[in-house]
């Protein structure tokens, strides 16, 4: 760890966070949460919010792909999702909905759009994997945000998704 440049979960909880918080909407996989928990690590990002059915730590399944970052990222739970939007905005969060939606913002384009102010909060929404985000929380949304596809699918896992996404949001936050 020392040669990696690697600090220990106590340095970490104490570290400057980057102004970025993962919703996730009653996401099914566990092993998916773990991947968003590991992801909230790599960023140092400020927290996960997990929402309804979204499994919990400690869960197998979430240790076996979070690798320990259950141990440093701080999260929540909240029941209904609409109600950890309401908090979050309370706390000055903007709400952006990832997701394939009519009139949404391409994510090569956000920095147009979304311009990050000192200060400037994002919580970022991921929805079920199969269901997408819920209907509540796209109409509670400030944005929505679509990564552009090419392919035959048209849907990436989400995993997959929180690692392209958060990325895009964390070189633009952290310049």
């Amino acid at each position: 760890m020392n040669e990696l440049g690697r600090m220990t979960v106590e340095e970490f909880k104490d570290t400057d966070k980057t102004p970025l918080v993962f919703v996730l909407d009653d996401v099914r996989s566990a092993l998916n949460v773990g991947s968003a928990f590991r992801t909230a690590d790599a960023f140092a990002c400020s927290e996960i919010i997990l929402c309804g059915f979204t499994a919990q730590p400690p869960h197998r399944e979430i240790l076996k792909t979070a690798l320990g970052s259950t141990d440093s990222v701080a999260w929540r739970h909240f029941q209904e999702t609409d109600a950890a939007i309401a908090i979050l905005k309370s706390e000055g969060y903007t709400i952006i909905a990832i997701e394939q939606a009519e009139n949404s913002i391409f994510l090569q384009d956000i920095e147009a759009v979304i311009e990050p102010q000192k200060g400037g909060k994002y919580a970022l929404i991921f929805g079920n994997e199969v269901e997408g985000v819920s209907e509540n929380a796209m109409k509670n949304a400030d944005f929505v945000v679509e990564i552009p596809q090419f392919g035959t699918k048209h849907s990436l896992n989400i995993a997959v998704t929180v690692g392209i996404v958060s990325w895009e949001f964390v070189k633009i936050l952290r310049g």
